[in-house]
């Protein structure tokens, strides 16, 4: 039979590009959902860093037993993180209690605040002796 074409097995160069183009789409979603990952991971790695600093700048304020009311920055780096801790301490509900709360900033960047500590802490009385 020379007349008979025969019938050719593969795939033509659009079918092959077009499955080329949807591989490339969906390789670019997955590399995206990758990057947001780790950005998400490193914000909140930096936020449970900055909360160990606000908690560490309460117990300094409770060691030191006796704090003055008003406002307060603080530089509190952790690590390669730069922090500012801005605290304020007031009135609390009770003539024998002080509010105080602190703020951590990234000193590095116009950011809002990585970690807030608000809590009552107890004032030592003026006529004791340390």
């Amino acid at each position: 039979m020379p007349g008979a074409r025969k019938q050719q097995r593969g795939f033509t160069l659009i079918e092959v590009l077009v499955a080329l183009a949807i591989i490339a789409v969906a390789m670019s979603a997955a590399v995206r959902v990758a990057g947001l990952m780790t950005q998400g991971n490193g914000l909140l790695r930096d936020k449970s860093i900055a909360m160990l600093a606000a908690q560490s700048r309460l117990a300094e304020l409770r060691l030191e037993g006796r704090f003055a009311p008003g406002s307060k920055n603080i530089e509190c780096d952790q690590g390669r993180l730069k922090l500012r801790c801005e605290q304020n301490i007031g009135p609390g509900p009770d003539p024998r209690l002080s509010r105080v709360s602190v703020l951590v900033l990234d000193r590095s960047r116009e950011a809002p605040p990585l970690a807030r500590l608000d809590t009552l802490v107890a004032r030592v009385p003026k006529n004791t002796n340390r």
